[in-house]
């Protein structure tokens, strides 16, 4: 009935066992739980944090000494390297599948004459495009002694490598982590063994001795 006032209840009696802990995100003592099941814990936390904290470090450092080293090599590229013209002396074998995509990437060994810059004509093998024949002529870097040689390291090859080698630094760092974790684990759990192996040596008699 509207307007009528609910009987009093009694108080709520005394709260049985332990009060609420007001810090729910603390871990409860575990009484199986033993020192070096901690130590093991504290290792790999330790160990992860290390890792996360080095690796970039690493390998920032390890692509900067790549990008100078890369760099270098593409200057000296430049000034020990030219393009120039040459004049196939035999047929390139024809690519298997003419027109795919492997084809135009395709590249065949066959002998080229060229001019060197003394005025001299000389002979060497370079990569070229397949299905030439005789007399046609190509483009080829030749080394100041007159061998076919790769064109210099672009820019795009120089970051490339220098992206691949600071990657292996951070993985190398991941994995050495990962190893020193394995090993402090298998060293935590011989000690584990030993020490259960002698608490069994101190109960065993108790077990098996008649009373």
């Amino acid at each position: 009935m509207a307007g009528t006032i609910p009987p009093a209840q009694p108080p709520p009696g005394p709260r049985l066992g332990p009060p609420p802990d007001p810090r729910p995100w603390r871990r409860r003592p575990n009484p199986l739980r033993r020192p070096t099941d901690r130590l093991q814990a504290r290792l790999g936390l330790g160990l992860l944090l290390a890792v996360l904290a080095v690796a970039p470090v690493a390998g920032v450092v390890v692509a900067d000494l790549a990008h100078r080293h890369y760099a270098d090599t593409a200057r000296h590229q430049t000034l020990t390297r030219h393009e120039t013209s040459a004049t196939l002396t035999e047929d390139v074998p024809r690519h298997p599948e003419p027109g795919s995509d492997e084809a135009k990437l395709a590249r065949y060994p066959a002998e080229v004459r060229f001019t060197t810059p003394d005025g001299r004509t000389a002979t060497t093998r370079a990569e070229v495009p397949p299905g030439l024949s005789a007399g046609s002529p190509v483009r080829i870097w030749v080394t100041a002694d007159g061998e076919a040689t790769e064109p210099p390291l672009t820019r795009e090859q120089v970051r490339s490598h220098s992206m691949g080698c600071a990657l292996l630094a951070a993985v190398g760092i991941a994995l050495t982590g990962a190893a020193a974790h394995a090993v402090t684990r298998h060293a935590v759990r011989r000690r584990n063994l030993a020490a259960w192996e002698r608490a069994w040596a101190e109960t065993a008699p108790r077990w098996t001795t008649p009373g």
